[in-house]
């Protein structure tokens, strides 16, 4: 049984005028289903826009989904209360995008830390403080760090100290939102080797959201592929990176930056990012792909399985080239 089963989840939200009145609508998240393993990482990948954030909202329940299903170990959490889902809080976690802002500025370091201690009940008075030491210096902070404010610390700091609020409670499910993108590369290094460390001391699994390919090739098992809200590709990194079948992967994947001068400059893709509140009919991505034809501007393809879990929604899959050589 995976941990973590999504099945046809969608989100929409609503534009409304001065009065009140409903203008538009916005699918940020539409019809998507995959699933997330015990002790792996997925990663979901794509352009700013395209609902990766609001699909980790929505397994946590932060946001509460139009349709489709969320179940943990097993069981349905769509149609909880939260009292119902507070069990579920401690197993599920969250690493923001924003180290600043997802930590309170009036409360100092021990105290964040302490909260969900308290809050759950992991520890009996007496001994938090010593479990928020044992924290700081798991994510390579002291405890000098202990009486600080989070303003007091760099970025890369801070993201340290949103890890260790994640794994207090000691999770299955980290939900990590782009929680490297604000960072410098050197830092990006050490939070990503720290996130892979409690991978393995604790049998983490995490979904781990991103739209720096390099970043997700570097912790993923799986990627799933994004696109105006809908999941486009689905399959291992390695059969990922070795032989992309969708369009939109192939461009992504061609767009990133090689240090070899004497590879041929990659080509961007055409055309602007369309609306989501009026997105095109057939397949979204048609007005950008050069495969395209009449059948992709009249017919969506569904995502469908190729052979070994390679999942691609895509009329011309077979067409879509193997990536640069040097990749592979």
């Amino acid at each position: 049984m995976p941990l973590l089963e999504v099945k046809n989840l969608s989100k929409s939200f609503r534009f409304r005028d001065s009065l009140g009145r409903t203008t538009g609508q916005l699918a940020a998240v539409n019809n998507i289903s995959f699933s997330l393993n015990r002790g792996e990482t997925l990663g979901l990948v794509g352009e700013s826009g395209c609902g990766k954030s609001t699909t980790g909202k929505l397994i946590l329940q932060l946001l509460q989904a139009d349709a489709g299903q969320v179940f943990f170990s097993g069981d349905e959490l769509t149609h909880l209360s939260a009292t119902q889902m507070r069990p579920y809080r401690r197993q599920m976690q969250m690493i923001f995008q924003d180290p600043f802002s997802s930590l309170n500025p009036r409360m100092t370091i021990g105290t964040i830390l302490a909260e969900p201690l308290r809050i759950h009940r992991l520890a009996p008075p007496r001994q938090i403080r010593d479990r928020v030491i044992e924290l700081l210096e798991k994510v390579g902070l002291t405890a000098d760090h202990e009486q600080r404010y989070p303003h007091e610390f760099s970025g890369g700091q801070r993201q340290r100290v949103g890890i260790a609020r994640a794994v207090a409670v000691e999770p299955q499910l980290i939900i990590a939102d782009e929680p490297v993108s604000a960072l410098d590369l050197s830092v990006q290094a050490q939070i990503l080797n720290l996130m892979q460390d409690f991978k393995q001391e604790h049998n983490l699994s995490y979904l781990f959201i991103a739209h720096d390919l390099a970043v997700i090739e570097h912790v993923s098992d799986r990627i799933a592929v994004m696109y105006l809200g809908k999941i486009v590709e689905l399959t291992s990194a390695t059969e990922l990176y070795n032989n992309p079948r969708h369009p939109y992967t192939e461009a992504l994947l061609n767009a990133v930056p090689t240090p070899d001068p004497d590879l041929p400059r990659p080509t961007a893709l055409s055309g602007e990012v369309p609306s989501p509140v009026n997105p095109p009919s057939g397949c979204y991505f048609h007005p950008r792909c050069p495969y395209a034809d009449e059948l992709c501007q009249q017919q969506e393809p569904s995502l469908e399985d190729i052979g070994s879990g390679h999942q691609v929604a895509c009329h011309y899959s077979e067409k879509v080239g193997h990536y640069l050589q040097h990749r592979k």
